[in-house]
């Protein structure tokens, strides 16, 4: 047996056993690294006894024993887990085959000897090793502080591997001899593989897009209710206002009948009320939160000179929560207004309509609101590709499934007609 040969089993056994350790999630101290070398040192050395003293081949038939078994046991007793160290083992002997399977392809190309097969490997030794410790160790390292279930799926592919390869190649010669089964289960196992795989990633990109839609509503409640506070702050602060100036309104109202001026005492009291009513908390049904809505919203179309009309029977009780409410009424009517105001903007008329009524234990809402022709849709959803734009959607649609209602979008004859049942 060549010098080469021997040498190039070390090197694999100390590429495995390294990179096990560096896929274990372990703070190695001093005495920890100590510890590691001085095992593996045992470890050679009962593989040499065994190697020169009593037969070769058994070395690689006891191999899981004498190395993979020890390895494990050592790494968990650094780490204080028990699933991890062994799958790290796996993963490692799994990147052992890539020197293997890297020289066996440039002594299949250059019509090599096997000694120019454990001279490529014993090559590509430190390269691959350097390569996995800086750029693969540390991603493999943190599946450690996933739940078990992760890591025992993790480890599946190189455990299945694992067991392949000792059972067709070392402990049998089902993979030498072509049968059938052999050579195709790895083709299996990848194919499997890569359909959890697909299946995995598309169940976490559905949670992570229900995940940014809650927290997209949750920043949009928040910022209703900011609002809702503001709208609140400001008629407190108006109240008080008046309070504080009743008695100048008085007092001038009483000058001006002292001196016979009758109709400018009436005109001031048509202003002093048209004040007060534009500035009041209008009351469109029984439920608090709408009104302080459709409030906000029908002051901030008459600003912009925007007809609104609101016709709503919305009770005080609701099977749908408040703060849901406010957030797809708020996303509605903010949609509908900004629509209205392009319009403004291209000297184009622009009104907005609203309706509401329950029956049962339904809550039917409609939006109507004058709109351009050229809107998009996706999937019976309005889509646009400015940034910034579309989360009110999304988050109308998100709370109406919440609620298992329905919901639909459409344009008439340049009015856009959102439609909601909940």
């Amino acid at each position: 047996m060549s010098h080469i040969y021997l040498i190039n089993l070390f090197a694999a056994g100390l590429f495995g056993m390294i990179l096990s350790a560096a896929f274990c999630d372990i703070w190695w101290t001093g005495r920890k690294v100590l510890i590691m070398a001085g095992c593996m040192a045992v470890i050679f050395t009962f593989q040499g006894m065994i190697y020169f003293c009593i037969d070769s081949d058994i070395v690689e038939v006891i191999y899981p024993l004498i190395t993979h078994v020890p390895l494990t046991v050592l790494l968990a007793v650094f780490s204080r887990k028990c699933l991890w160290p062994a799958v790290s083992v796996l993963i490692a002997y799994l990147c052992c085959q890539i020197r293997r399977w890297i020289a066996l392809l440039i002594v299949a190309v250059f019509s090599g000897s096997p000694v120019m097969q454990s001279t490529v490997e014993l090559a590509l030794t430190l390269p691959i090793l350097l390569f996995l410790l800086r750029m693969i160790a540390p991603s493999v390292r943190s599946f450690a502080h996933d739940p078990k279930s992760v890591q025992f799926q993790f480890g599946m592919v190189p455990a299945l591997y694992y067991g392949f390869d000792y059972l067709t190649r070392i402990y049998t010669n089902l993979l030498l001899e072509g049968v059938l089964v052999a050579v195709e289960f790895m083709p299996f196992v990848c194919s499997v593989a890569y359909i959890l795989f697909v299946a995995y990633v598309s169940e976490e990109g559905r949670i992570r897009t229900q995940l940014e839609q809650t927290r997209e509503i949750l920043n949009l409640q928040l910022a209703q209710a900011i609002r809702e506070m503001e709208i609140l702050r400001e008629s407190q602060k108006r109240t008080r206002a008046y309070h504080h100036d009743l008695r100048h309104h008085l007092q001038y109202l009483s000058s001006c009948i002292e001196n016979g001026q009758c109709g400018r005492a009436q005109e001031y009291i048509y202003e002093i009320c048209s004040e007060i009513e534009t500035n009041r908390v209008m009351a469109f049904c029984e439920n608090e939160a709408a009104n302080l809505i459709f409030s906000s919203f029908v002051n901030r179309a008459h600003k912009y000179n925007i007809p609104i009309k609101i016709n709503t029977g919305i009770s005080r009780k609701l099977p749908v929560a408040e703060s849901d409410l406010c957030v797809l009424i708020s996303n509605a009517l903010e949609n509908a207004l900004h629509a209205c105001q392009r319009l403004k903007e291209k000297g184009l008329p622009g009104a907005i309509e609203v309706s509401a009524f329950e029956k049962g234990d339904r809550l039917f809402l409609q939006f109507i609101n004058s709109c351009d022709e050229d809107i998009a849709f996706a999937e019976g959803m309005p889509v646009t590709d400015k940034p910034g734009h579309g989360v009110g959607v999304r988050s109308i649609c998100a709370i109406v499934e919440r609620y298992d209602g329905i919901y639909s979008f459409s344009v008439e004859d340049g009015r856009f007609i959102l439609r909601v049942s909940l």
